[in-house]
């Protein structure tokens, strides 16, 4: 599909999420070949919805603007990283809930940044938070590790399973804010969040089990 017929597709069929994923996969391809219109498009498709979250986590406009700035420029610093096993715009809101994760730290002069505890109260939270970067080379090593195994664990996830505990757990937003972003009740969300930590729980377990 060519630069020129993304940028004017217009799509009201039930396939528009697959459509979307399709020229999403074709822009980054050509991004990655030094295409600047085709990363203008990228940031132009996903700019209002970083901008949102970005807001929530931070409830202040202007610290929202500079992680939408710093989270497009380091999704265009690391984008021949990117292999496509998800969808772009999951890679870049994992970038941005940690640029504002970090943005968070720094204000609140603290490492650590906790996470509600669920109303789900037989479910206690789990530790989701991406690693900050550490001065110290084998400190950094290993939170990289550690990125990488929660990564997967959470590609593994269904999609609305998976957005529900971006949102809600590394994106610090409350059930009832997750709700209003995802258009779901926050039963619907207590559920997702319930069967998503049970099931990052089980997967991080094997993980750790793997590698001993």
């Amino acid at each position: 599909m060519s630069i020129e017929a993304i940028s004017g597709a217009k799509t009201t069929s039930s396939s528009a999420n697959r459509l979307v994923a399709e020229e999403d996969a074709s822009l980054v391809a050509a991004a990655k070949a030094r295409d600047t219109r085709a990363f203008e498009l990228l940031v132009e498709r996903n700019e209002r919805k970083i901008f949102s979250m970005a807001q929530r986590i931070t409830r202040n406009r202007e610290d929202a603007e500079d992680v939408v700035q710093q989270s497009f420029q380091k999704a265009f610093i690391n984008l021949q990283k990117f292999e496509g096993d998800s969808l772009f715009s999951t890679w870049l809101t994992r970038i941005a809930i940690n640029e504002a994760r970090m943005l968070l730290r720094r204000r609140r002069g603290s490492r650590e940044v906790p996470i509600e505890e669920s109303s789900m109260k037989a479910e206690s939270a789990l530790p989701l938070e991406f690693p900050d970067s550490a001065p110290n080379p084998e400190d950094s090593c290993l939170d990289r590790e550690q990125e990488q195994v929660l990564s997967a664990a959470l590609n593994k996830l269904r999609p609305g399973i998976r957005k529900a505990i971006e949102l809600r757990d590394l994106g610090e937003l409350s059930t009832g804010e997750t709700a209003l972003v995802m258009g779901l009740s926050v039963a619907a969300v207590k559920g997702r969040v319930f069967h998503g930590r049970r099931k990052l729980r089980e997967t991080l377990s094997q993980s750790l089990q793997a590698s001993k």
